[in-house]
């Protein structure tokens, strides 16, 4: 019983915990600052004047909608990142024009996400796709067996899903540490004195996919109830 409690509890900590120490980081550095020059959007339009990516709109998302489109060229940011004058605000802007910088120049990192990507929503689709419609079957065909192999397979799935999200990490980094942090610390945007708390927020970043990633898993737990009880 104790094994299966401490087997229960690393799981839990493997699973929700970079999802829970990425939503902490940003939390922690969100609120507005009186003498922040301007808001996360202001930054990420002037950057993007800056630094001549006249193809590229910044527009305001839904909450937690941050991220880069690269087809449409468009920098989405959530509510508090659009309008909030924190840091994470800031770094959070910086770290999406970075990505939009990558694209820009055309570098080699970028390819990682255009052959990894797909990969990982195919994965996790195939996963939804699986949980959703296994209780029917089972219902249906009243093979209890099934369910043991539709959940390996959606945890395979998933696992998939988080690999590919784990090799596409380059990109994030480069997007927080080669771009971001240089353009916010040489450029002054920040003072010398906010610089580690903005590098708490970017390693937070670039962990965004794979914390979310990781996170679904825990759909499957609560599709092995469903499955358990269609089972009997």
């Amino acid at each position: 019983m104790h094994l299966i409690i401490i087997i229960a509890s690393v799981l839990v900590i493997v699973i929700a915990g970079p999802h829970l120490w990425v939503r902490h980081v940003k939390k922690k550095y969100s609120a507005d600052i009186a003498d922040m020059p301007g808001t996360g959007g202001e930054l990420a339009s002037h950057l993007v004047q800056r630094f001549g990516l006249d193809d590229v709109r910044v527009v305001m998302a839904r909450s937690g909608g941050d991220h880069y489109s690269t087809k449409e060229k468009i920098i989405r940011l959530s509510p508090e990142t659009f309008r909030g004058k924190s840091l994470t605000a800031v770094a959070v802007a910086a770290h999406e024009v970075g990505h939009a910088i990558q694209y820009a120049r055309g570098e080699n990192i970028t390819k990682l996400r255009a052959k990894y990507s797909p990969a990982a929503q195919s994965a996790e689709k195939l996963a939804l796709t699986i949980f959703m419609f296994s209780p029917v079957i089972l219902a249906v065909l009243h093979v209890p067996q099934l369910a043991l192999l539709t959940v390996a397979t959606g945890l395979i799935a998933l696992l998939a899903s988080v690999a590919a999200q784990m090799i596409v990490l380059p990109l994030e980094w480069d997007a927080s540490f080669n771009k971001a942090l240089p353009i916010l610390v040489d450029g002054e945007y920040i003072n010398p004195r906010q610089e580690a708390a903005v590098r708490r927020i970017l390693r937070a970043e670039s962990f965004t996919y794979v914390a979310n990633t990781l996170a679904d898993m825990f759909r499957l737990w609560r599709w092995i109830a469903i499955l358990r009880g269609a089972a009997r």
